[in-house]
C-alpha cells in the first residue's frame, strides 16, 4: 500500500506561481508511475500530468504544456507540480495518484490540494 498527501494549494491571484507537493509513503518501491490530475466543481476529473518514478520520463496534458511542470524527488518520495502563470480556469482540488506497473487504472490517490485562482 502507498499513502499519498498533497500539500501547497491555497488561495492565489492570476499570474502567480504555486508549487504542489505530493509526499508518497508507504510501499513506495512499487510505484511505477505517478500522476497529477484536477477536478474542477461540477467538470469531470481532469489528467494533468504524469511521470515513470524510475526513469523520469513525463507527460503533460497538452492544452497545459508551458505553464504546467511535473517533477520527483525519490530520496524524498515526493512528486510536484509547478503551475506558472494561473489563470482562473486552473481553480480546481489538484490530486495526486500512483500506481504498480501492470495496473491500467491509478491505484493509490491522496485527499487532494485546493487551488483557487482569484482575479
Amino acid at each position: 500500500q502507498v499513502q499519498l498527501a498533497e500539500s501547497g494549494g491555497g488561495l492565489v491571484q492570476v499570474g502567480d506561481s504555486l508549487k504542489l507537493s505530493c509526499a508518497a509513503s508507504g510501499s513506495v518501491d512499487t510505484i511505477y508511475i505517478m500522476a497529477w490530475f484536477r477536478q474542477a466543481p461540477g467538470n469531470a476529473r481532469e489528467f494533468v500530468a504524469d511521470i515513470l518514478w524510475r526513469r523520469g520520463v513525463f507527460v503533460i496534458a497538452e492544452a497545459l504544456m508551458g505553464r504546467f511542470r511535473i517533477s520527483k524527488d525519490n530520496d524524498k518520495s515526493t512528486l510536484y507540480l509547478q503551475i506558472d502563470n494561473l489563470k482562473p480556469e486552473d481553480t480546481a482540488n489538484y490530486y495526486c495518484a500512483a500506481r504498480r506497473f501492470g495496473p491500467t487504472s491509478y491505484e493509490w490517490w491522496g485527499q487532494g490540494t485546493q487551488v483557487t485562482v482569484s482575479s
